[in-house]
């Protein structure tokens, strides 16, 4: 009786693993396959070029409040990931894979950029002010670099498949 109670259990337990594993793969593919659409990639434009303007305008006023700052680069960051993420007109498979070659060219390129841009601005701060020379770099600098890696590696690339 004991033993049946065992492997009445154990199989439940398999049952309730292969469900798991299952709703986890199906979630994953839905993250994996997540695209914003098309239009989005113009309000990504338009967000990213407004965010650029009044970041230059902001430059020459006196007192930029550092909150301000941050919201602008948040939604710099914003734009560039609607324009990175939003669909194409004509979306196959060719756009799958020439998106997932560009991610990865941006995720080593920006893991590269994050390990040597701090020495190299250590370098120049060094040589022009050295009391002012630190080597740090923001969660911004890597973001951006990236993301406009990936958009641009994408858009060269697709240029070169579609001629």
């Amino acid at each position: 009786m004991y033993i049946c109670h065992i492997v009445k259990h154990a199989k439940l337990f398999k049952m309730t693993i292969k469900k798991i594993i299952e709703w986890d793969r199906k979630a994953f593919q839905k993250l994996r396959n997540f695209q914003l659409p098309h239009y989005c990639k113009r309000l990504g434009l338009f967000l990213f070029l407004a965010v650029i303007a009044v970041m230059f305008s902001l430059k020459y006023t006196e007192a930029e409040p550092m909150w301000l700052r941050n919201l602008l680069r948040n939604l710099l960051l914003i734009g560039l990931l609607m324009i990175s993420i939003s669909k194409e007109r004509v979306e196959d498979e060719m756009m799958g894979a020439l998106r997932a070659q560009s991610y990865a060219i941006a995720f080593v390129m920006g893991v590269l950029y994050a390990l040597i841009q701090p020495y190299v601005d250590y370098l120049v701060a060094l040589v022009l002010d050295p009391t002012d020379a630190t080597l740090d770099m923001s969660y911004f600098q890597v973001l951006a670099f990236m993301l406009l890696v990936q958009i641009m590696f994408f858009r060269v690339m697709l240029k070169k498949c579609t001629v």
